[in-house]
């Protein structure tokens, strides 16, 4: 008797003190479970996209079309394009080709989509070789405003991310450029006044790309044509065209275009001789005391009836940051609250703060989880954690495990590296 009681004591305590163990399993599976199910469900989803893109039917492939967008927006798919990124592109490029205005604007955009993706690898380079002539084309084949919109950013985000060289981003900001100032392309003859929505996009993304380029050294004979022509359109009627120039002249005096003498980027020895580097310090010298002079205006100006006191804000506040920047060499810092795990993304120059104003309009709806979860983001823009939230013990404690978690790995990892030279020392030596 007394041992059946033992036995029916065991069994009660096992009772009592698993029950909560296997609960906890149990749900943890489940959600598990329930994690792979929605994975599957959404990968079923994006490859029946994927195959609804080559019907015949245009308004099939317009809602595959918006399904992936969507989809790239809100996910960063980079497990998923692994091996279909040639695919997804090749059919993207044939939507650009053949499809609607609707079709080639989503197809454009999900170009952009798969290239921020992927980040800037070997992939990113392909997507770049293998768009950029038919977005180029694009450019000079149509007329459509809002397709022409879409295929400039697209054609800015395959070549930032994907270019390997000065001589492949200059094709692109070629290509761009001669859209922006059409005499400076092949057809002076046929050209139209470009619409200010797409001229504002078009100088948007032109300047995005631009800020590649600082880390090349710049001949200050190629921007003349780019200072002379986008000072003029700081006097151009729509204010969002005025607000977009502005934002590239700021970045030509982050690079020093319009201060040659103070900048590490201009290569003014390829001015081979002194009276041309004479008369290009006068000139770039008379257009930033022109330009200062409008930013000045700008930065002050009355709205009138009627008038859009946001936009008007934002071109005042844009154009005080130029001529405080220009007196004191200081960019205004941006921070954006990402999320507690992540903090602060911050912007301290007008080189990031070009890219954050660009990539914000690009992704839209997207942008936060782009930055929460895509290094290309973690590589572009400074995050820090935000001073502001304290931290609770338990969020300290975990802070501390995944920092330490770090440092351990890379200290294997250094150790492995070590070891790994230390064995091909020997081996040598033996030899």
């Amino acid at each position: 008797m007394g041992k059946s009681q033992r036995r029916k004591a065991g069994g009660d305590q096992f009772d009592s003190s698993d029950a909560d163990s296997v609960s906890s399993i149990s749900t943890g599976l489940l959600e598990l479970a329930n994690d792979t199910e929605c994975l599957n469900s959404q990968e079923f989803e994006l490859e029946k996209y994927i195959d609804d893109l080559y019907e015949k039917r245009g308004s099939t492939r317009e809602k595959a079309l918006s399904g992936l967008v969507d989809a790239f927006e809100g996910h960063v798919l980079l497990k998923f394009v692994e091996n279909k990124f040639i695919t997804l592109l090749n059919q993207y490029i044939n939507s650009i080709k053949r499809g609607s205005t609707k079709e080639a604007c989503l197809a454009s955009r999900a170009i952009g989509l798969l290239a921020i993706t992927v980040g800037a690898e070997n992939n990113a380079h392909e997507i770049m070789e293998e768009s950029v002539s038919h977005l180029s084309q694009a450019l000079i084949s149509g007329s459509d405003a809002q397709k022409k919109s879409s295929v400039l950013d697209c054609l800015a985000v395959v070549t930032f991310i994907g270019a390997i060289d000065l001589a492949e981003t200059e094709i692109s900001l070629k290509a761009m450029w001669q859209v922006i100032y059409p005499k400076s392309g092949p057809n002076v003859g046929l050209v139209k006044k470009l619409p200010s929505t797409v001229l504002a996009v078009a100088i948007s993304a032109w300047s995005f790309l631009l800020t590649t380029i600082s880390g090349w050294r710049i001949n200050p004979d190629n921007w003349k044509e780019s200072v002379a022509f986008l000072s003029t359109l700081l006097e151009d009627n729509d204010r969002s065209v005025r607000v977009a120039a502005g934002e590239a002249i700021a970045l030509f005096f982050e690079l020093g275009i319009l201060d040659l003498h103070r900048s590490d980027h201009i290569d003014i020895d390829s001015l081979n001789h002194e009276v041309l580097k004479h008369g290009m310090l006068t000139y770039m010298q008379s257009m930033k005391a022109k330009i200062l002079a409008k930013a000045n205006d700008l930065s002050v100006e009355a709205g009138g009836k009627g008038t859009d006191k946001k936009n008007l804000n934002d071109q005042r506040d844009l154009f005080q940051k130029i001529l405080d920047y220009v007196q004191t060499g200081e960019c205004p810092e941006i921070s954006l609250k990402i999320s507690s795990k992540h903090g602060l993304l911050r912007a301290s120059t007008w080189t990031q703060t070009i890219r954050l104003n660009f990539l914000k309009r690009f992704l839209g709806r997207g942008f936060l989880k782009h930055a929460q979860d895509n290094e290309l983001l973690h590589d572009l823009f400074n995050f820090e954690q935000d001073k502001t939230v304290s931290l609770s013990s338990i969020e300290k404690k975990i802070s501390r495990s995944e920092g330490d978690k770090g440092r351990t790995q890379k200290m294997k990892k250094d150790r492995k590296l070590a070891q790994e030279r230390k064995r091909g020392h020997l081996i040598t030596q033996e030899e």
